[in-house]
C-alpha cells in the first residue's frame, strides 16, 4: 500500500489531521489578518516606531516566559494521564495546582515589569517617557492569568479547536481597531492598546471555555478537590520547574531575539528585524495545530509503552510537516523581496537577508516540531535544558561579536544555527531512546 493511503487509513494520524484541521481552518483566516494587521501596522508607524512597538511587547512576554512554569504541558503530563485512566479526583487536584501556581505567577510577572519598565526604556529603546507603555501592555499579563493551564485542558479534553475560535475572534478585533487607527492616522498607544484588548479576549475567551469543559469531565466540584489528592508531588514540582528552566532558557535565546537586536542595534534595525522575523513566523500557523493535537498523543504512546507505534507515528508526522514546510521555505526564499514589498513597503526592503537567514533554521525547527514534547513524555526534562543551554550561550557569545559588525543578517544567521543544532541534538536523543526501549521490549 503506498504511504499516502497508510497515512489516510491510519486512526491516530487521522484524528490528529482531524483535530489540526479544526485548528488550521480558524488559524488560516487569522493568518489573513495577521498578515492585514501586520501591512497597515508597518505602514502606519515605520521601521522605528514598529521596532519600539515590538520591543514594548516582547519585554512582557519574555518576563513573563521566564517566570512561567509552562502549565499546558504540567497538564498534558499529569492531568491527561489521570483522566486516562478514570482518576477524576487525582486529575482535579493536579489542574488545580496548575491554576493556582499559574495565577501567581502571573501577578509577579506584572509586577516585575511594571516595577522594571524603566530599566526596559533604557537599555532597549532610544526613546525617552516611553516606560508607561511597558506597564499598560503588562496587563495583558492579568487576563492572561490561567492561559497556559487552560490550554492544556483544552487539549487534554480533545477540544483545542477552541483555541483557534478564540484566536480568530481577538484577531478579528485587533484588525478592526488597527484598521481605524491606519485610516484616521492613529498613534502608537492606540495601536498597542489593540493589541493589549487581543491578548485580553484570548486569554478570557480560553480560561472561560476550559471551565466548562473541566465541569463536563470533572464535575462543577472539581475545583474543591485538595491538594492533598497529588500522587506524584515531588515529580510534579520536579517537571514543572524543569519546564520553568527550559522555558526561560528558550526565551531567553530564541523567542527574546528582538531584545537581543534591541541591545546591539538602533530601534530601526529592530522594526527591520521585526519585519523579516514575522514573515518567517508565519510557518508556524499550519505547525502550531500539529504541535498542539499530537503532544498529548505522543504523551499517551509514551506512558502506554507502545514504542513501535510512537516510532511509526514520529515518522508519518515528520513527513508531512517536511513537504510543506519545505514548500514554505522555499517560498520565502525565492519570492521574499515581493513578500516584504507587499508585507511593508520599499522602507523594509533591507530586510530580506535576514529572512533568508532565519528561514533556514525555522523550517527546520517546524520540521522536528514534536522533538522537545518528545523528551518530556520519555521524563528527560533536563536533556533539553542542558541542550538549548549550551547551545543559547554559544549563539549569544557569538552575538556579541558578529551581530553589532554585521547587523541584522548576523543576527538571523545566529538564530538558525541555535535552531538546527539544539532542534537536531534532542530529536536525536528522542529518536535513540526510543529505539532502546523498543529493543529492551523485545528481549
Amino acid at each position: 500500500m503506498p504511504f499516502l493511503e497508510k497515512l489516510k487509513t491510519d486512526p491516530l494520524f487521522g484524528r490528529v489531521l482531524r483535530s489540526s484541521g479544526k485548528l488550521l481552518s480558524a488559524n488560516a483566516v487569522s493568518l489573513g489578518l495577521s498578515v492585514l494587521q501586520g501591512i497597515m501596522v508597518a505602514r502606519l508607524l515605520a521601521p522605528e516606531g514598529l521596532g519600539l512597538i515590538r520591543v514594548v511587547m516582547v519585554y512582557a512576554s519574555t518576563v513573563n516566559s521566564v517566570l512561567s512554569f509552562r502549565m499546558s504541558e504540567l497538564v498534558v503530563r499529569y492531568g491527561g494521564e489521570h483522566l486516562a485512566k478514570g482518576e477524576k479526583e487525582n486529575a482535579s487536584a493536579v489542574i488545580k495546582a496548575a491554576s493556582l501556581a499559574e495565577g501567581i505567577v502571573s501577578l509577579l510577572a506584572f509586577l516585575v515589569v511594571v516595577f522594571s519598565a524603566g530599566l526596559a526604556e533604557k537599555y532597549f529603546t532610544e526613546a525617552t517617557g516611553i516606560a508607561w507603555m511597558f506597564s499598560l501592555y503588562a496587563l495583558g499579563l492579568l487576563a492572561s492569568f490561567n492561559l497556559e493551564t487552560a490550554i492544556g485542558i483544552l487539549q487534554t479534553t480533545h477540544k483545542i479547536e477552541w483555541q483557534g475560535i478564540f484566536n480568530l475572534t481577538q484577531n478579528i478585533l485587533v484588525t478592526v481597531m488597527i484598521g481605524v487607527a491606519y485610516f484616521w492616522n492613529g498613534t502608537l498607544a492606540f495601536v498597542l492598546i489593540a493589541y493589549l484588548l487581543g491578548k485580553v479576549v484570548l486569554g478570557l475567551g480560553i480560561f472561560s471555555m476550559a471551565q466548562i469543559q473541566l465541569r463536563k469531565q470533572l464535575g462543577s466540584a472539581w475545583w474543591k478537590t485538595p491538594l492533598s489528592k497529588l500522587r506524584t508531588t515531588k515529580e510534579l514540582i520536579y517537571f514543572a520547574v524543569s519546564s520553568n528552566i527550559s522555558a526561560t532558557i528558550i526565551k531567553i535565546f530564541r523567542e527574546s531575539e528582538l531584545l537581543w537586536v534591541a541591545l546591539f542595534l538602533p530601534t530601526e534595525m529592530v522594526g527591520l528585524y521585526s519585519v523579516a522575523y514575522t514573515i518567517v513566523n508565519f510557518v508556524a500557523i499550519p505547525a502550531d495545530p500539529l504541535i498542539t493535537t499530537t503532544f498529548p498523543e505522543i504523551n499517551r504512546l509514551a506512558v502506554q509503552k507502545t514504542w513501535h507505534e510512537l516510532k511509526d507515528f514520529l515518522r508519518k508526522i515528520t513527513t508531512l510537516s517536511f513537504a510543506y514546510n519545505l514548500l514554505i521555505g522555499l517560498g520565502f526564499i525565492f519570492f521574499g523581496r515581493w513578500i516584504i514589498l507587499i508585507y511593508s513597503g520599499e522602507k523594509f526592503i533591507n530586510a530580506y537577508p535576514a529572512l533568508v537567514a532565519l528561514t533556514i533554521g525555522l523550517v527546520f525547527n517546524y520540521i522536528l516540531f514534536w522533538n522537545r514534547p518528545l523528551l518530556l513524555s520519555l521524563s528527560l526534562p533536563n536533556y533539553p535544558i542542558w541542550v538549548t543551554l549550551i547551545v543559547g550561550l554559544l549563539k549569544v557569545a557569538l552575538a556579541f561579536w558578529l551581530v553589532p559588525k554585521y547587523g541584522i543578517v548576523a543576527a538571523g544567521a545566529l538564530l538558525s544555527f541555535y535552531y538546527v543544532a539544539s532542534v537536531g541534538a534532542m530529536a536525536l536523543r528522542g529518536v535513540r531512546e526510543i529505539r532502546k526501549n523498543e529493543n529492551c521490549a523485545d528481549h
